[in-house]
């Protein structure tokens, strides 16, 4: 694992805080073999929320999940932080994810038994790391939670818990964050009011945030959006606007649900 150090302190002054080089992922065998990421070169930029978008079977998950380590690539390479993650083994990948990436999941992965703050808190206490008081209160005052501290996921909205997953990913002040259709199990209210979070981790705390939807809406948030179709990427374009996000998928067929209804999220979202 080599990366450029002062002591035990990494230097993070490389705009690119994450890339992939040439990465392919299949799967089957040679008869029925599938190719999810055909050939896939990408750098995400520090202090970005990048929206990565496309129809079902495009390759925008197996692409996430290869860049946070929780898939391996067929070939190609995966850097975090100039760490080659492509090569790492279990511990390896175990001690990266603790340091350097976070995680939100559609289903919000929260301990049920646990308050909000305990889960907030969980990813530290497993790895026996030290609780900043002044950044965990900054972080719950930004999330909105200051009054729900002490409820279980069961007392919370679906919003809030999904704030309390953004939470716990900020926490270990990760460089980069993976979102995984995150508000994909939300209200529009609660949808804003997460995706508001995001864009405000990025603005005011320079976090960098990687984020697969297939809501036109939320990716209107993301300072950049990469569309990908058949494993490759197709788009790439800076701050678009939504109706020029709705303009590139309006031609798109998704295999599974037919023609992609973007306007489904506009009805949605209101």
């Amino acid at each position: 694992m080599n990366r450029k150090s002062t002591g035990d302190t990494m230097e993070k002054t490389d705009p690119i805080v994450a890339k992939a080089v040439d990465l392919v992922k299949t799967y089957g065998d040679t008869d029925s073999q599938v190719t999810a990421l055909d050939h896939v070169s990408v750098d995400f930029r520090r202090g970005e929320l990048t929206a990565i978008m496309g129809p079902s079977g495009s390759g925008k998950s197996t692409l996430m999940h290869c860049m946070a380590g929780l898939d391996v690539p067929t070939s190609g390479e995966v850097f975090v932080e100039e760490l080659e993650v492509s090569s790492m083994n279990q511990k390896q990948l175990t001690q990266l994810r603790r340091k350097e990436i976070g995680f939100i999941f559609q289903s919000f992965n929260l301990v049920p038994t646990l308050t909000a703050e305990e889960n907030i808190l969980l990813p530290l206490q497993i790895a026996h790391r030290p609780i900043d008081r002044n950044w965990f209160n900054k972080v719950v005052s930004v999330v909105g939670l200051k009054n729900r501290l002490d409820h279980r996921p069961s007392q919370l909205s679906g919003g809030q818990q999904q704030r309390v997953a953004c939470a716990r990913a900020m926490m270990e002040r990760p460089s980069v964050i993976f979102a995984d259709e995150p508000t994909g199990n939300l209200d529009s209210r609660s949808s804003r009011e997460v995706l508001e979070f995001l864009r405000q981790c990025v603005r005011d705390y320079g976090q960098s945030i990687v984020m697969v939807t297939h809501d036109p809406r939320a990716a209107s948030f993301a300072d950049r959006v990469l569309v990908l179709s058949d494993g490759s990427i197709t788009q790439d374009m800076d701050h678009p606007t939504y109706d020029e996000i709705l303009a590139v998928f309006a031609e798109h067929d998704d295999p599974d649900n037919g023609p992609v209804n973007v306007e489904s999220a506009a009805v949605k979202e209101g």
